[in-house]
């Protein structure tokens, strides 16, 4: 065992400590006037126009996508998956 206020023991409690998570600004989910977009969904169109144009105008993976919108925002697969549904207007189907 190491004695506590050893820099190692200090260290291993750091180690196992639960990761910090950036608190979510409630501001990210309250829609703009002008166009009715939250901050969130903002993020997430712009991402997807930025790698259309990298790509030359062909379609973009969904996991290229969430990797540049985690360069902005934290948010989960599941969010941005509803996020997208909701800006398209589909539905997800079950297979």
């Amino acid at each position: 065992m190491i004695p506590k206020g050893n820099v190692l023991h200090n260290k291993l409690e750091y180690a196992l400590e639960e990761p910090h998570m950036p608190n979510h600004n409630p501001r990210d989910y309250l829609p703009d006037v002008q166009d009715g977009l939250t901050h969130r969904e903002r993020v997430v169109l712009w991402c997807l126009k930025e790698l259309q144009e990298e790509r030359g105008g062909r379609h973009v993976p969904t996991g290229m996508l969430y990797g540049s919108v985690l360069e902005y925002v934290d948010m989960s697969v599941e969010e941005m998956q509803s996020i997208l549904v909701r800006l398209i207007g589909h539905t997800i189907r079950s297979s």
